[in-house]
């Protein structure tokens, strides 16, 4: 078993620039604050976006890599990078395209998205867009950090992302990938071939159990676990929310609990873990640490409406982990 001081397994590498890279697409959010009548809340999200801003909140050095339209939103999601420290300079903005759009309803079941991004700017990446200041910047990089929604947003983004993956193994740049499953994007048959070839280029898995249950038909975590280290998964931390989560190098599993909440939207809750979780280790953390700092971060994202409004900032996380020291 891993020990709570257990090994670092992704020493910090020398000589990055940046700590953090997400490449993927930036969304305005709209969501449902109440039924009768509709109110909603506009605000910010996209698992990646989210995510790096989570990062840069827990003091990474971040870069957002994506396209946006040509229209007021875009300027929204630029000053917002900027506001939060992620650097912009991945960022191109496509004559005549739209920045995609998503609305979040919540009910007794939970929480559910509707999307209008079909054709959005950032649908319409290609591999040509990693030439210059994406490869730098990936390669400058300690971690690159993609998705499930990267990958299904169409078929030249899917390609995209795949070529960044090997453009960071490449350069020596550490792979992150969230499945981030979501079959309104694509079907199941496409959505597991694709995330099982991506499995192979990634050095951390960070699938959630309600995604990989959809995926495989599993339901025990550590059969889950065993699923994606035989699909070439090297590390894996399993997201189980309030249960916390399960990380394995392969060899060496540790469960590692959550934080019990009341949870008021946990809409981003998983990105938040995710950019929490990379931002530690770059900063020396083992994975148990980090892991443990990321479920800190992700129970205190899920106290407020929005994705990006509750992401915490370090000294919060700090404040609740240190008045539950055992936990």
């Amino acid at each position: 078993m891993l020990g709570a001081q257990g090994p670092l397994m992704f020493a910090p590498l020398k000589h990055r620039s940046l700590d953090v890279v997400s490449l993927g697409e930036a969304l305005i959010e709209f969501n449902q604050t109440q039924t009768h009548p509709p109110l909603y809340l506009q605000g910010f999200g996209g698992d990646t976006s989210n995510a790096i801003i989570a990062a840069a909140r827990a003091r990474a050095r971040c870069a957002y890599l994506s396209l946006l339209g040509q229209d007021r939103w875009a300027d929204s999601l630029l000053n917002l990078w900027r506001d939060e420290g992620v650097a912009t300079d991945g960022i191109r903005c496509l004559s005549g395209a739209r920045t995609g759009l998503y609305f979040v309803h919540h009910d007794a079941t939970g929480h559910h998205f509707s999307y209008a991004r079909s054709g959005s700017a950032a649908s319409q990446m290609t591999p040509t867009d990693l030439q210059g200041a994406w490869s730098q910047s990936i390669a400058n990089s300690q971690w690159l950090h993609v998705s499930g929604i990267s990958l299904a947003l169409s078929e030249t983004a899917r390609q995209t992302v795949l070529a960044a993956m090997q453009v960071a193994r490449d350069a020596g740049t550490r792979v992150a990938l969230d499945t981030n499953l979501r079959l309104s994007l694509w079907p199941l048959q496409q959505a597991r071939a694709c995330l099982e070839e991506a499995m192979t280029s990634c050095d951390l898995l960070l699938p959630s159990a309600e995604d990989m249950t959809q995926l495989t038909g599993l339901t025990q975590p550590e059969a889950i676990v065993d699923w994606c280290h035989h699909h070439g998964a090297s590390g894996v931390v399993l997201k189980m929310g309030a249960q916390g989560a399960l990380i394995s190098t392969g060899s060496e599993r540790l469960r590692v609990p959550g934080w019990p909440v009341n949870a008021v939207d946990a809409t981003g809750a998983g990105d938040c873990f995710c950019g929490n979780l990379l931002a530690r280790l770059v900063q020396g953390d083992t994975l148990a640490q980090a892991t443990r700092w990321a479920n800190a971060a992700a129970a205190l994202s899920v106290q407020g409406i929005g994705a990006i409004a509750p992401l915490p900032h370090a000294d919060q996380v700090r404040d609740l982990l240190a008045s539950t020291p055992n936990t």
